[in-house]
């Protein structure tokens, strides 16, 4: 038996809706993000999926991928993904595991997804993989939600 998806709810699309202003206004201001030739593949709720190519500058004397990009790749999906939410949201502790390397021209994909969440507190998993899925870092956040409203002051322009 076929079924049609279930058309959202209004409180669904407001909430896509604030997720996808949020992410993109942190984007427009990110410089490193930008640096990094990051690139916002999906954005919802709670969670984020970025892009980016491995450039030779980006590369240590071994040859490999320096980790501080793979690192900088997770931090900044979990940034766009703890962010979502529309309050000013931040890192405070984070830890990166690399399972496989990661070589120049290497296209990676960051994928963050909350774990779980309190008021203030929330923690976050970021997937990285490179190629056709292969899982080359494994990143863990633990953010902290502000009363700060993210988009305030383009509401009042």
């Amino acid at each position: 038996m076929s079924r049609e998806p279930r058309p959202r709810s209004a409180a669904d699309r407001r909430t896509q809706k604030l997720a996808e202003e949020v992410v993109f206004s942190m984007m427009r201001e990110d410089q490193f993000s930008q640096w990094l030739g990051l690139e916002i593949i999906d954005v919802s709720p709670n969670a984020a999926t970025v892009r980016m190519l491995v450039r030779p500058e980006m590369v240590n004397g071994f040859g490999v991928c320096h980790g501080g990009i793979a690192f900088s790749l997770a931090d900044s999906a979990l940034a766009f993904a703890s962010n979502t939410h529309g309050r000013v949201t931040v890192s405070i502790e984070n830890s990166i595991r690399y399972p496989a390397p990661i070589m120049p021209g290497d296209v990676l994909t960051a994928t963050a997804m909350q774990e779980s969440a309190g008021r203030r507190i929330a923690f976050f998993s970021v997937t990285i993989e490179k190629g056709e899925g292969e899982v080359v870092g494994l990143f863990r956040g633990t953010v902290y939600r502000t009363s700060r409203d993210h988009l305030a002051n383009e509401r009042r322009r």
